[in-house]
C-alpha cells in the first residue's frame, strides 16, 4: 500500500467518525448504550493478528509507552464526550465543537509520529500504532458507555416517577 492510499483511507475513516458523531448530536441514541461499545469489538478482532505478528519486534517498554500514549490521548476525548437528556426524554450526544478539534489533533499527532517512526519497520510500526489506537479508543468508549448509562438510569427514574404521578 503506497502512502497516498494509506492517507486516503485514514482521512475517510476520520470523516466517517466525524459524520457519525455529528449525526448523534441530532438523533437520539437508541437502546441501552451497547452500541457505544460495538466499535471495540470491530477494532479488537482485526487488531489481534497485527499486534501478535511475529515480525513485529518491539521492546516491552515500547509496548508500554504506546499503550500509555494512547491512554493520554483518550483523556481529551473522554472530557469532550458527554450525553444529555432532552425535553423529549431521549438521550443525545452533547453538541461540542471541542470534540472535533481534539479528534483532528489526535489524527495529526498520529500522522506526525508515523513519519517520525518509520525506522521501526512496517510490522512493528503497525503493531505499535494499533496499540496506541486501542489505548485511546478502549477507555474513551468504556467511559462514554458509563456516562450514557448514568443518563439512561436518570431517564428511567424520571419515567417511573412520571408513571407513579399519573396513577
Amino acid at each position: 500500500m503506497n502512502a497516498s492510499s494509506f492517507y486516503m483511507i485514514v482521512i475517510a475513516v476520520a470523516a466517517l467518525v466525524i459524520w457519525r458523531r455529528t449525526r448523534a448530536m441530532y438523533r437520539p441514541i437508541k437502546g441501552n448504550g451497547v452500541r457505544i461499545l460495538l466499535p471495540l469489538f470491530f477494532l479488537l478482532i482485526p487488531s489481534i493478528p497485527i499486534i501478535l505478528n511475529p515480525k513485529a519486534h518491539a521492546a516491552s517498554w515500547e509496548w508500554i509507552c504506546a499503550l500509555l500514549f494512547g491512554f493520554i490521548l483518550s483523556i481529551p476525548l473522554i472530557l469532550t464526550t458527554n450525553y444529555e437528556l432532552r425535553s423529549d426524554h431521549n438521550i443525545y450526544a452533547t453538541k461540542n465543537k471541542s470534540f472535533f478539534i481534539t479528534f483532528v489533533i489526535i489524527f495529526i499527532i498520529r500522522f506526525l509520529l508515523r513519519d517520525y517512526l518509520k525506522w521501526l519497520g512496517q510490522e512493528t510500526e503497525a503493531a505499535l500504532f494499533i496499540t496506541v489506537a486501542l489505548g485511546y479508543i478502549l477507555p474513551w468508549r468504556i467511559v462514554s458507555f458509563l456516562k450514557f448509562r448514568r443518563i439512561h438510569k436518570k431517564r428511567n427514574f424520571i419515567n417511573q416517577d412520571t408513571l407513579q404521578k399519573n396513577i
